[in-house]
């Protein structure tokens, strides 16, 4: 009994530590994205528990913008004409998504993206956990 137990604790291990496939990750990323907590690169974390802004990410064969909206109770969104643009790239086993613009150039690191959830590492250490937007429910 013990040996089985063992073999399917180290399965679990196994699977659980396979890196995701970084061209399998861009799928999730298109839609609405809400900030759950921030792990900042001292260690400390931050929680989100009600977000006035939310991510919008569309991405369009290895190119893609983000834009910062305001859901409404309605369902829909406010939103400015204000955008980044990015590149897409898989680099060293991992997503990168490279952003420009007329004042800064950076990038940013998907470490996981799923159906609901993503996250997401800056230059600065910083990863942002987020969650699929879910309509206000009143």
């Amino acid at each position: 009994m013990y040996r089985f137990l063992l073999f399917i604790t180290l399965i679990l291990f196994f699977i659980s530590c396979r890196k995701n496939n970084p061209k399998d990750q861009i799928q999730y990323l298109n839609g609405y994205w809400e900030i759950k907590k921030v792990i900042l690169s001292d260690g400390s974390k931050k929680e989100y528990k009600f977000n006035q802004s939310i991510d919008f990410f569309k991405i369009k064969d290895s190119t893609g913008i983000r834009k910062k909206v305001q859901p409404k109770l309605d369902g829909s969104f406010t939103a400015n004409n204000d955008y980044e643009f990015f590149t897409l790239k898989i680099e060293d086993d991992s997503l990168r998504l490279y952003y420009k613009t007329t004042l800064s150039t950076w990038k940013e690191t998907i470490i996981s993206a799923k159906e609901n959830y993503i996250a997401v590492k800056n230059e600065a250490g910083n990863v942002y956990f987020y969650e699929r937007h879910k309509k206000i429910k009143l």
